[in-house]
């Protein structure tokens, strides 16, 4: 009796923990909730038979033959073309546009005074005397007064040309201008003023007085006058004893008369000063 009842015990339990073990298998599977996205479309369960996938055709496209290119493009591109350098071009220089000029010799025929400037108006700087040899460098528009030197020297004066045997042309020598000594003591004239009468200007300006041991026994004033005379612009140096002087300007010149005025002492020459220059 006591058999049976341990096999009916044992019986139940087994039934017991067979019918536990389904129902937590069916409840675990059942619990786990299902989410859906109700933006996203539904899934489409993964298919394994590749035969019941239906084939899809790409649509058919007719392409007029005046769309097909006649030529494929490279597929190489060239991102960055090497540049063809172009030579620069070589410079030329034309020969004879800078005149080349000469440096005479010449032998002083009498005595004459050189001077500061190409002119009997300005001062006197040394002498020179009958068989001197110099050298001839410059000269004045016209080749009537020349710059002068001793041969290799170093201090060049004015002479007037026509007191020289000039030993070959003198209009191969350079045009040249001379500056002038300056006054370390007297400043510039003042009061200038002109008036035109016809072809008549007349110009004028204030004294200069001068200290003792100052006068030059020479012009105290210089006028330098760029004048209009049978048509073209003459270059006119004037000396002057007193404050005034009369020149002669003419019209008819592509280019305007005018004129400066210096004082003069024995040192030098005071800062020049413009005329205002009456027109014609």
């Amino acid at each position: 009796m006591r058999k049976n009842s341990d096999w009916f015990f044992i019986v139940i339990i087994f039934f017991t923990l067979v019918g536990t073990g389904c129902n937590r298998s069916t409840a675990s599977t059942s619990s786990i909730p299902t989410e859906t996205n109700p933006l996203m479309p539904a899934t489409t369960p993964f298919v394994t038979d590749t035969s019941t996938v239906p084939t899809i055709a790409a649509p058919s496209r007719t392409v007029a033959s005046s769309q097909i290119p006649k030529s494929s493009p490279s597929t190489t591109a060239t991102l960055f073309p090497s540049p063809s350098l172009t030579p620069l071009p070589t410079l030329t220089f034309t020969p004879g546009l800078t005149p080349t000029y000469a440096i005479l010799r010449g032998t002083v025929l009498e005595q004459a005074n050189c001077r500061y400037g190409p002119g009997a108006a300005y001062l006197y700087k040394y002498g020179l005397y009958p068989g001197n040899n110099i050298e001839i460098i410059g000269r004045n528009e016209p080749g009537t007064w020349i710059v002068i030197r001793a041969i290799g020297g170093t201090n060049p004066c004015w002479v007037k040309a026509s007191l020289l045997d000039i030993h070959g042309e003198v209009m191969s020598v350079a045009p040249a201008e001379l500056p002038l000594p300056m006054s370390p003591y007297y400043g510039p004239l003042t009061g200038i003023f002109a008036e035109r009468n016809g072809n008549d200007v007349t110009i004028s300006w204030n004294p200069m007085e001068l200290r003792a041991g100052d006068d030059s026994l020479q012009y105290p004033y210089l006028v330098e006058a760029w004048l209009c005379q049978n048509g073209q612009l003459t270059f006119s140096p004037i000396g002057s004893w007193e404050t005034v002087v009369t020149v002669q300007d003419e019209p008819g010149c592509s280019n305007p008369s005018h004129a400066r005025v210096y004082g003069v002492e024995k040192h030098g020459y005071t800062l020049w000063m413009n005329v205002p220059w009456p027109p014609p």
